[in-house]
């Protein structure tokens, strides 16, 4: 990499170097079979694609097309839009014309300034600056979207000033044209004007931009991408034809096939930080129910499935449930701070709002309620896989005796051992499940035990205030 001050700052000195102006799609595939070849990380931060989504992409970049990414919400779809950017080169010259709208590339100028700028000046007069990487990308959210917003318009003050409306200087240029040599983005294609799915689609046929019919043409070099919903991309009359045959390759995501790499991506993107003055110790038992709420939703029949469950769900329940842990901490000067299932009573906040119900199936029911029976049938999930592996059947024999259990979130977990002094051995496999002596584990495991046995039917529970009691119904 050049330092600032050896970069051409003329034409002169840039044709010296050799460069070679290369269009942004084979721009990209070079830089993407370099580094493929090379074995280098192509997608950081994406879990779960690298055997189906990932290969596909590969192909597409491979292919130079424009592409399309389809899927439900919370499938990463614009994280991996911005990530093509990593495949531009680091910077691009292009004439530094004060109030040009595009990058002109120095040997291919697109408008009538930059073309007389080279063709009437001295190479070595003619000025060169550089654009980096991360400039060259830009997304738009289709909802309100108008031509003039991505393609562009006639500038009524340039009319009014004398210009002719046939000439260059009387356009004002759209997203699209000013991303000429970059990488141009638009979420929820779907709901984008008829009219704006027109000029895209002459876009993407032609290459050309063409605004009100007037005989001006640019010549545009752009990846474009797309992103959409299945439910609303597949629907009749919601995309133009034309548009869908012109996109090169549609890409179909998912949400994590197993529950392990869906609690990869809700810790990696929750970015919880777990130590400090009240450090937090998150037994593996509570990840994986966080994560299988979101698994239930997506199955529930009470869910709209169309609109899908995004995986922001679990990293908003995540973190929700570590916050009810360091509060409790801070309160009663516990460390560490362990996660319960009595913590998951806060869980309304950061779920609700992020389910729709489907009004069919859930009509009669509230969001809490449906919530309520999705977090019970997730604890159920993975307590009988627990089950199978230490036998905590067994303890649901203990509350056949008159045994009642009270807990809650704001309850010491000292105050666990206390009550289980009086409850048989038994009680010895509850830890098995996360083998450790501290107090806060134990009264963690302690939760988890007693809600698989409700949710199982073996006890019954009543709940106030954030305090639980459990006994045989």
């Amino acid at each position: 990499m050049a330092t600032a001050s050896a970069k051409p700052t003329s034409l002169k000195q840039l044709r010296e170097t050799g460069w070679l102006s290369k269009p942004v799609k084979r721009e990209i595939y070079d830089n993407f079979i370099r580094m493929l070849a090379a074995g280098e990380e192509l997608f950081p931060g994406i879990i779960g694609y690298n055997d189906t989504v990932i290969p596909e992409i590969n192909i597409a970049l491979i292919a130079m097309h424009d592409v399309l990414f389809l899927g439900e919400k919370g499938q990463a779809k614009s994280r991996l839009m911005r990530l093509l950017v990593r495949f531009l080169d680091e910077e691009v010259p292009y004439l530094a014309i004060p109030g040009c709208p595009v990058h002109e590339d120095p040997y291919r100028p697109i408008t009538r300034a930059g073309r007389e700028l080279v063709a009437g000046t001295p190479e070595d007069k003619v000025p060169i600056a550089w654009w980096p990487r991360d400039e060259r990308y830009a997304e738009r959210l289709a909802p309100g979207t108008k031509f003039a917003d991505i393609i562009g318009e006639i500038d009524p003050a340039r009319l009014a000033s004398g210009t002719s409306m046939s000439a260059e200087e009387a356009l004002h240029f759209g997203l699209i044209p000013r991303m000429h040599r970059g990488i141009f983005a638009v979420n929820e294609l779907p709901e984008l004007d008829e009219l704006v799915q027109v000029g895209l689609f002459n876009i993407l046929e032609e290459r050309d931009v063409q605004i009100r019919g007037y005989p001006i043409r640019f010549d545009i070099d752009v990846l474009i991408l797309f992103s959409a919903n299945p439910a609303t991309y597949n629907r009749s009359g919601k995309v133009i034809p034309q548009l869908k045959d012109r996109i090169g390759s549609a890409i179909h995501t998912h949400y994590p096939r197993e529950r392990q790499l869906g609690i990869e991506i809700m810790e990696q993107e929750a970015g919880v930080e777990l130590d400090g003055e009240f450090p937090v110790v998150v037994p593996y038992f509570m990840r994986e129910i966080v994560e299988q709420v979101s698994v239930v939703a997506r199955r529930s029949k009470y869910v709209d499935q169309q609109s899908g469950v995004s995986a922001r769900l679990s990293i908003a329940n995540y973190r929700a449930m570590v916050a009810s842990a360091r509060q409790r901490a801070a309160v009663l000067g516990e460390k560490p701070a362990v996660p319960r299932i009595s913590d998951l009573g806060h869980l309304y906040s950061s779920s609700l709002g992020k389910l729709e119900l489907d009004m069919m199936s859930s009509h009669q029911m509230t969001e809490r309620q449906v919530l309520d029976a999705i977090v019970a049938e997730a604890i159920k999930d993975v307590f009988e896989e627990y089950v199978e592996r230490h036998g905590l059947d067994e303890i649901g024999e203990i509350f056949s005796r008159g045994v009642k259990i009270e807990v809650g979130d704001m309850l010491p977990s000292g105050q666990y051992a206390q009550r289980l002094k009086r409850v048989p051995p038994v009680w010895d496999k509850a830890f098995e499940v996360n083998a450790s002596s501290d107090p806060a584990v134990r009264a963690s495991c302690v939760e988890f035990v007693l809600a698989g046995l409700y949710a199982a039917d073996r006890i019954s529970r009543a709940q106030q205030h954030g305090r639980i009691v459990y006994e045989i119904p």
